[in-house]
């Protein structure tokens, strides 16, 4: 992985670009030290969004069955509700 800075970067952005797109090279681009920025592959990019929203569905789904779990603990059998009015 290749760190340039944002001046360097803006010199040679399609020679960052080229080698993202056909090495696959991922860039960190920095201002004053700090980095800011990434220039990766358009493969790589959807593969990380693909990640992500597998990652999203995945902890929306461990959410949706602790809440299926929890309602259940609060289930009243039927006997009873009808035991206490009285039916």
């Amino acid at each position: 992985m290749t760190r340039v800075s944002v001046a360097d970067a803006r010199k040679d952005f399609a020679e960052i670009i080229n080698r993202a797109t056909y090495a696959h090279e991922r860039t960190i681009i920095a201002r004053h030290g700090t980095d800011v920025a990434a220039v990766i592959s358009i493969d790589e990019l959807r593969l990380l969004d693909a990640l992500i929203e597998k990652w999203e569905d995945e902890a929306d789904i461990a959410d949706a069955n602790a809440a299926l779990l929890e309602a259940r603990e609060d289930l009243i059998p039927w006997e009873t509700i009808k035991r206490d009015l009285g039916l």
